[in-house]
């Protein structure tokens, strides 16, 4: 390692105190001077001294590295010990900041500085955000943090225990690869649950339609639409809100299929946006009409729950099975028949389907099609449901820009 080199890592080290410094320093700046055990200049100090505890360890041996952090730690505990035996805190956090300050400087001299610094930057929110954490965690209800137990345990525990390959004739069904699809989606579902749970009531329409399209659009729609039948006052007001939850679905349905499958870009990319487009140009129209004074509190089921997930995963085995076994019978018309009728309730068992069979048993162009078709169907069988229950006043708008977003998608993919 040049001089140069040793001197740029010496400065991240120096600055991964610095930053850390900074959040404590201001976290305890009321606090009288020489009353705390750590601030500014002693969090940037056990940057740096991490570093230099790198720099000689690299001829020293790393044996003095481990008398060095654990000399650094005895002290650095001590001072808290003495805070805490005072009144002043009785908070561990400090000591922990305090410990990885000093790992991250040496890992940013004698390992990857992007690393360092990315564990930097991840500490400092995590100290910065402490009162909005807190806020949310009391948000939370038992169900809700047992069902992060629930997606932990699916993740963690169950998943490597399925084995990676298919197990029937069509090689269709994969455990492993369906059950990491189910966990990605009921990952994505309780984002928005917890959205819902947090955010809902306070910011009205706007959050909780978008919380809702990341859980359910179709569920949305459904809540949405009933609701303004009730309320025919703010019946733009929840037009808005279904088409936002339909958008929502289209930017969920484009990040999904391209996260699996970048090659259906092409196919994907230009329709979608173009749906989307239009449907946002109408949320635009009718939130500007509406009078703002409206509220909704939407209410969706936690999608965490056991049930839940092996429902989930049933319905993505049912579609890939029947996406196979209707290929080999009708070919591309089988694959498609499958995407139109799944469109009728949900978009994401043929998404995930079509973007890992697509290019893998199936032609990249159909299974770009069948996204898009499943995509189409779902937004106008919205559309209906939406003037089924909310009535004229909700199914004329939601309709209309429905049947113009999907005609301009059309268009798009034709041309």
């Amino acid at each position: 390692m040049d001089q140069a080199s040793l001197f740029t890592r010496l400065a991240v080290a120096l600055g991964i105190g610095l930053l850390v410094g900074l959040e404590r320093g201001w976290h305890t700046r009321d606090e009288e001077t020489h009353q705390r055990a750590a601030g500014f200049r002693t969090f940037a100090l056990s940057g740096l001294l991490g570093g230099v505890a790198g720099i000689i360890a690299r001829d020293m041996g790393e044996l003095f590295l481990g008398f060095v952090f654990l000399g650094y730690a005895a002290a650095f505990t001590a001072f808290h010990w003495l805070e805490a035996r005072a009144g002043k805190s009785l908070s561990v956090t400090s000591v922990i900041a305090g410990l990885l300050t000093f790992l991250l400087g040496t890992l940013a001299v004698i390992g990857d500085m992007r690393v360092a610094i990315a564990g930097a930057v991840a500490m400092t929110v995590l100290l910065a955000l402490r009162e909005q954490l807190h806020h949310w965690i009391a948000s939370l209800a038992w169900r809700e943090i047992r069902a992060v137990l629930t997606l932990l345990a699916m993740s963690f525990l169950l998943l490597p225990l399925l084995p990676d390959r298919t197990i029937d004739p069509w090689g269709a069904i994969n455990r492993h690869e369906i059950w990491l699809l189910a966990i990605m989606i009921a990952g994505i579902s309780f984002g928005g649950y917890v959205a819902v749970r947090i955010f809902g009531d306070r910011l009205g329409v706007v959050m909780a339609a978008v919380a809702g399209g990341v859980a359910s659009s179709t569920a949305t729609t459904l809540t949405l639409a009933r609701l303004g039948r009730s309320h025919p006052e703010g019946a733009r007001l929840t037009s808005a809100g279904i088409l936002i939850a339909g958008t929502v679905m289209i930017l969920r349905v484009a990040i999904v299929a391209l996260a699996l499958n970048a090659r259906l870009l092409g196919q994907l990319l230009a329709p979608l946006a173009a749906v989307g487009i239009i449907l946002a140009m109408a949320v635009i129209v009718l939130l500007f009409r509406s009078s703002g004074t409206e509220r909704l509190d939407l209410q969706i089921t936690n999608p965490l729950e056991i049930g839940t997930a092996l429902r989930l995963s049933a319905f993505i085995v049912v579609v890939s099975l029947a996406a196979k076994l209707l290929l080999y019978a009708f070919g591309d018309l089988g694959v498609f028949l499958v995407a139109g009728l799944s469109g009728l309730a949900d978009v994401d068992a043929v998404t995930l389907s079509m973007a890992r069979l697509g290019g893998a048993g199936l032609d990249l162009t159909v299974a770009g099609r069948a996204i898009l078709l499943v995509a189409a169907v779902n937004t106008v069988t919205k559309a209906g449901m939406a003037g089924w229950l909310g009535g004229r006043r909700i199914g004329v708008p939601v309709g209309a820009a429905s049947a113009v977003a999907v005609l301009a998608g059309l268009a798009v993919a034709l041309w």
